[in-house]
């Protein structure tokens, strides 16, 4: 190859750059909304749930069961209503997410050590966020159990029961159980696919439909020479766009990468080559650039958001689609992210995930290269 002629097209795809707007708003905007939305509005962590309560007992200790839960970080329960009929109209206009009802006589039955039995109505509509509040409520209704039973015990003046399985919990990785700590470093993934696949895959469409290709198969220049050149501009743009990512990241929402910089520059760098190869060849083989946007946006985007681990588990996923994720590059990216900004290890364990980008870059640029050279060059 020359460098020379590699660069004469990295100058001529830089001076496009400019002068399309388009193109530059693709490369730098959006990353950075997609940035903004995903790490502000997308949240798993389920907090503050809406509850409203109807009281049927009307007693101090009812009463401070309910200041209690509204305590709690997980519950909102400020909201009192007359009877069940009020607390389905609110399930039902989505006003609320739970109804906890609490019968008459219920502090009488507590006082008299018999079972005093409550009602939870839990809005089913999105189940995982109804499956996380039962948790809650579970876990909220099980330490008022225990309270109880401690009380009851010192009335009786006996001592205390130690339950016969004492669970000693500690969460790795993630100690903080938050959702934000795993979406940030996964939308790096999201952005090179947009910067790296997306763009390119209007690069030589382009050249098709302006009429441009006939020129370029006369001029004496090689296909790799020509997809070096092209890819350039987008390699370092897709670059700097990660290193905007990783600082945003850390400024915005405080999450900082516990590994190696320099293991993430390097996934960086190979992901963004597998992302350029696959954008050049859906641009070689389309030849039209509506349908090349429209073919990324499926082949790349699509599974890159939901097959890769990154929002969906895929252990969740059908038997089918778990295969099929073997082929989605987005999850062996992802792993190396996860392990680089949660689990703080280094290239002894992710060097499957790496040993995977660098056969799927080589194999995708040499299919690229035979593809552009039916073309004639």
């Amino acid at each position: 190859m020359k460098m020379l002629t590699i660069r004469a097209v990295a100058r001529k795809e830089f001076y496009h750059l400019i002068r399309d707007f388009r193109s530059l708003y693709l490369a730098f905007a959006i990353p950075l909304l997609l940035i903004l939305l995903f790490g502000y509005a997308l949240s798993l962590d389920v907090d503050n749930i809406s509850t409203v309560i109807v009281d049927f007992d009307r007693t101090g200790v009812s009463r401070d069961f309910i200041r209690r839960l509204d305590a709690s970080a997980y519950f909102d329960a400020h909201v009192h209503l007359r009877n069940a009929d009020e607390a389905s109209h609110y399930l039902d206009r989505g006003w609320a997410r739970m109804a906890v009802i609490i019968p008459p006589d219920w502090t009488n039955s507590l006082r008299a050590d018999r079972e005093a039995p409550l009602q939870i109505i839990v809005d089913g509509s999105d189940p995982n966020y109804a499956s996380l509040s039962l948790g809650y409520m579970t876990q909220f209704v099980g330490r008022e159990n225990r309270r109880l039973l401690a009380d009851f015990l010192n009335r009786k003046g006996r001592a205390s029961i130690n339950p016969p399985v004492a669970g000693q919990i500690r969460v790795w990785f993630n100690e903080d159980l938050e959702s934000k700590n795993f979406i940030v470093p996964g939308i790096i993934a999201i952005i090179i696919i947009i910067v790296g696949a997306m763009l390119t895959s209007l690069v030589i469409a382009r050249e098709y439909e302006n009429g441009t290709m006939e020129t370029i198969r006369s001029l004496p220049i090689r296909a790799g020479e020509l997809l070096a050149g092209k890819a350039i501009p987008y390699f370092m743009i897709a670059l700097i766009d990660v290193l905007v990512a990783v600082l945003m990241g850390q400024v915005l929402f405080s999450v900082t990468m516990k590994s190696s910089f320099w293991l993430l520059v390097t996934a960086s760098s190979l992901y963004i080559l597998v992302a350029l190869n696959l954008g050049f060849l859906i641009s070689i083989v389309t030849k039209s650039q509506l349908v090349a946007n429209q073919m990324a946006v499926l082949i790349t985007y699509l599974p890159s958001l939901l097959l890769s681990d990154f929002v969906f588990p895929i252990v969740n996923m059908p038997t089918v689609l778990q295969y099929v994720t073997y082929i989605v590059p987005a999850r062996y990216f992802i792993d190396i992210l996860n392990g680089l900004y949660l689990r703080n290890v280094g290239l002894d364990m992710l060097w499957p995930s790496y040993l995977v980008l660098i056969v799927m870059a080589v194999i995708f640029s040499l299919v690229t290269l035979v593809f552009l050279k039916r073309e004639g060059l």
